[in-house]
């Protein structure tokens, strides 16, 4: 997807590309790229874009009275009035894959919510007894369920993996206050969210939460609870001791898994399955949780 965007082009990511779109707004366009172990894919994932979207604006409407956001408006009939005209190419490509947000002050630390033991909580558990530094129960298994969510954040890296921290450092980083508002505004959302996708069948393992500040409000930004920021598992697969397959990447991951690579540029190229098999974990888990019907959002039926 190669865009032909009239604004300032403020910064391009494993996955989005940011805009400058006046007035203290930016507007933020979500891409099919796809990476794995810190490595773009040369495939796009069909749709993955709209689903991050679709599934993030989902999360901005039911928090609306927990936490404020800084999501505008993913209505595609607001983008001549950002961008002037738009040619019916560019406005197909743009459909279901725009954020037009309140241009935030982003705080320097991801917010992390695990409400179960997996991923680099599990590694670093099960070789010192710690998570992000902090001891933790004996006798943990893979993928347990703790007792309650944990934050644990961490700093933010342009290029590579972010770096797990102590709430004590982060509140070093951000202001004892606002480490504090963070915390609770990550759990709170972290549960509200949690419970809704469980009865729907789905466990919400961990999940990473943005924050920044505008006019001195502090407010949600970036994506929310999609497959790119959370593990998503079916609660029909889940129990202690294994990890259940994830509604995200995991037929990328487990591909190249199998493969030869040295986990640098450039990547090896992912056959047709892999990426039609991870296209349908994107849809299906907006399905599931949301319960609407992904064809329904702009773009998805192209």
């Amino acid at each position: 997807m190669s865009l032909q965007i009239s604004l300032p082009h403020l910064h391009s990511g494993k996955v989005r590309d940011i805009y400058d779109a006046g007035d203290n707004r930016l507007l933020m366009v979500t891409s099919d790229r796809i990476s794995a172990f810190d490595v773009v894919m040369s495939e796009p994932i069909a749709h993955k874009g709209r689903v991050l979207t679709a599934m993030t604006a989902f999360w901005f409407e039911h928090f609306g009275e927990l936490v404020q956001g800084h999501l505008l408006s993913t209505d595609p009939a607001d983008l001549p009035g950002v961008l002037g005209e738009v040619s019916p190419e560019l406005m197909a490509d743009l459909a279901g894959r725009t954020m037009l947000c309140h241009r935030a002050e982003m705080l320097p630390i991801e917010c992390i919510v695990r409400g179960y033991i997996t991923g680099s909580a599990w590694k670093e558990y099960r070789t010192s007894g710690t998570m992000h530094g902090t001891p933790m129960p004996d006798g943990l298994l893979e993928a347990s369920k703790f007792s309650e969510p944990v934050f644990t954040p961490s700093t933010k890296a342009d290029e590579g993996h972010d770096i797990n921290i102590s709430y004590s450092k982060a509140k070093d980083l951000v202001g004892a206050e606002v480490a504090e508002a963070v915390r609770e505004a990550s759990i709170t959302c972290y549960l509200r969210g949690a419970e809704w996708a469980a009865e729907r069948g789905v466990i919400i393992a961990d999940t990473k939460f943005e924050f920044g500040m505008v006019e001195g409000q502090l407010v949600l930004a970036d994506e929310v609870l999609t497959p790119d920021s959370s593990r998503f598992w079916p609660a029909a697969s889940w129990a202690p001791g294994a990890t259940p397959p994830s509604f995200d990447k995991q037929p990328v991951r487990d591909h190249l898994e199998g493969l030869d690579w040295n986990k640098q540029e450039p990547p090896p190229s992912l056959p047709d399955g892999v990426v039609s098999a991870t296209s349908s974990r994107y849809v299906e888990v907006y399905e599931r949780i949301t319960s609407r019907s992904f064809a329904q959002w702009p773009g998805a039926g192209e």
